[in-house]
């Protein structure tokens, strides 16, 4: 009896908190159930939220939204999907039909894949077998979100490329920086969380976030916050934007703005191929919600005031808990479009690259030194490092300050000698705003004198207009009207 008990305590352990250990006993079928299953959920997640895209927004501007199909309009979706296969199928001439046709399942496929690595919740017991609510875990899940991340980029640029469009071209050139530029920041955003879970896997990092570490002060032990979100908060803030930038939503549609490239890498496609690529923007906004609950929100651990109840974080009730958290993020992707308007695109990558990507790797020094300090306990050399590294951040910081005047200051003189010249009212356009320091959009002035013909002389001979002319008509000096149809 004592050897039996001894030999199901571990398995209890296991149970309430899975592991890496907890993988790879489970049948042919109960894998393939957890498969069909994700991807009924996305599916599935993929319709309502679309359904709650169109209602929020609606009501955010004083408008329905959907309520024909079905009650609420809730069967709206499903008709769209329902119809765009239905629609013809164009292949415009001359395009490369080969990848035309398989670049909306490259940029579909890995979506679906990154979600295999997402914890629901722990151990439970499907048809008498104990699995967790997972399909796979790694000991680098995440990095496979990352590798499935810049297979997708390869979908966006086959279709630009293979669509023998300029526009498609233009807009799969565009998606494939942002989307490059913002997974830099978006995988060292992940690095502060790696370092305080000690694990790249998915179930590890939820774990991690079970307990904050505790904290003696003044005699009294608290503990840390457990969620990341709160501990690693510039982390956190930098993913959730990292992960807008990623799934080309607005205020980052850059690929799709209309005013300027039609409709972005998909222009030429249409019914099930473009559908493809509509379903794989939502799936991806889901997928980087389910990572951001993993990561920085205790995954499917339950918050604070539910965890008072000990049975919160036991059986199916995590799914719960998890399934809110992601439909909250959802909702954050929703919030944005309704409330933000697109911005250009030099201010997207002035963000990635200038403001995202430093602000990534500062916070990520200062978490390293604090880790190392707390593991041996505080040395001078530790000190000095992190001084270090913060009088740096702070130079740098500064001196993009004293960069960004001296060229305000040089482009302000420079319009003062071009004022001189005489061409003080063509160049106001371009002057920068005193308010704000910013310039203004170049677009030029559209008074200009010689739109009204004020300066332009026409020939002294020119062809008599009508069929009644019987000969040319002379004009000398006379100014032209070009403004009109």
């Amino acid at each position: 009896m004592t050897a039996m008990t001894s030999a199901a305590q571990p398995r209890a352990i296991t149970a309430a908190d899975p592991s890496l250990s907890s993988f790879g006993h489970d049948p042919w079928w109960l894998i393939a159930l957890k498969v069909l299953v994700i991807f009924a959920f996305l599916m599935i997640t993929t319709l309502m939220t679309i359904w709650a895209e169109r209602r929020v927004i609606g009501r955010m501007q004083s408008r329905p939204g959907p309520n024909r199909a079905g009650k609420f309009g809730l069967l709206q979706s499903l008709m769209d999907g329902l119809k765009l296969p239905l629609k013809e199928d164009i292949i415009p001439r001359g395009v490369d039909k080969v990848l035309f046709v398989i670049a909306p399942a490259i940029a579909l496929i890995p979506a679906f894949i990154s979600f295999a690595i997402i914890p629901f919740g722990p151990e439970v017991s499907i048809f008498h077998h104990h699995t967790p609510l997972q399909l796979a875990d790694l000991p680098v899940a995440v990095l496979l979100v990352l590798a499935m991340s810049s297979m997708a980029v390869y979908g966006i640029v086959l279709a630009g490329w293979a669509s023998a469009s300029p526009y498609s071209l233009l807009g799969g050139l565009r998606s494939s920086a942002q989307v490059i530029s913002y997974e830099i920041a978006m995988g060292l955003s992940f690095v502060p969380v790696f370092l305080y879970a000690g694990s790249l896997s998915t179930t590890a990092i939820v774990a991690a976030q079970a307990h904050g570490s505790e904290l003696h002060v003044a005699g009294i032990a608290l503990h840390y916050p457990s969620w990341f979100a709160v501990l690693l908060l510039p982390s956190f803030v930098i993913y959730v934007i990292t992960m807008v930038g990623e799934t080309n939503r607005l205020p980052f549609d850059l690929p799709e703005g209309e005013g300027e490239i039609v409709g972005g890498f998909h222009t030429e496609y249409s019914s099930l191929k473009f559908a493809l690529f509509y379903l794989a923007e939502y799936v991806n906004m889901i997928t980087v919600s389910g990572l951001a609950a993993t990561l920085f929100l205790g995954g499917w651990r339950a918050p604070w005031p539910i965890t008072v109840w000990s049975g919160a974080n036991s059986g199916w009730w995590p799914l719960l808990w998890f399934l809110g958290k992601v439909l909250l993020l959802l909702f954050f992707f929703i919030w944005l479009r309704g409330s933000l308007p697109r911005i250009r695109y030099d201010q997207l990558m002035k963000l990635g690259w200038k403001v995202l990507i430093p602000g990534a790797l500062g916070w990520t020094l200062i978490v390293a030194t604090i880790r190392v300090w707390r593991r041996y306990g505080g040395s001078t050399g530790v000190y000095l490092v992190a001084g270090g590294i913060v009088i740096v951040l702070l130079l740098l910081l500064l001196s993009g300050e004293i960069s960004a005047q001296r060229a305000e200051r040089r482009a302000a003189a420079e319009m003062d000698a071009d004022a001189d010249d005489g061409t003080a009212g063509e160049l106001a356009a371009y002057r920068p705003d005193p308010e704000t320091g910013t310039g203004a959009f170049p677009v030029p002035p559209m008074d200009l004198p010689h739109y009204h013909g004020i300066g332009v002389t026409v020939g002294a001979s020119v062809g008599a207009v009508g069929a009644g002319s019987a000969g040319p008509a002379t004009v000398a000096d006379t100014a032209k009207e070009v403004t009109g149809a």
